[in-house]
């Protein structure tokens, strides 16, 4: 399984980027696909996850209003759109994706996730 994310790039404070993150190898119909980031010096955060099977979606405090994610179950991909950015939303993002059902409560847990993809790094300027 391959998880290929792409979109990052460097933008002004209140700009947009849409990220989109394309898993290759294994349908996740019933899985989750998530967003990850971590600034330099930072300690990787949970960015929000949505679920493939109904569509519901799962937000860090930090980014909710502002970010929405999307999922297209025929091409296997979700989407992170940004808007609003700000210079802390600067970090490396990564997509990660797991094959099965869990409860809620843990969908905002790097550890639950079983396939990663490389990064892709989003810079707002001030």
């Amino acid at each position: 399984v391959q998880l290929q994310a792409s979109g990052g790039g460097l933008v002004q404070a209140g700009g947009s980027l849409r990220l989109s993150c394309t898993a290759s190898g294994r349908t996740f119909s019933s899985g989750l696909m998530g967003w990850f980031r971590q600034a330099p010096g930072k300690e990787r955060e949970f960015v929000g996850t949505i679920s493939f099977w109904n569509g519901a979606t799962s937000y860090a405090n930090s980014v909710k209003g502002r970010f929405t994610i999307s999922r297209d179950n025929a091409k296997n991909t979700a989407y992170l759109q940004m808007n609003s950015l700000n210079p802390e939303d600067t970090a490396v993002y990564s997509c990660a994706a797991r094959n099965r059902r869990i409860i809620t409560s843990e969908w905002n847990r790097a550890g639950v996730y079983d396939y990663w993809g490389q990064g892709t790094q989003v810079t707002v300027s001030s």
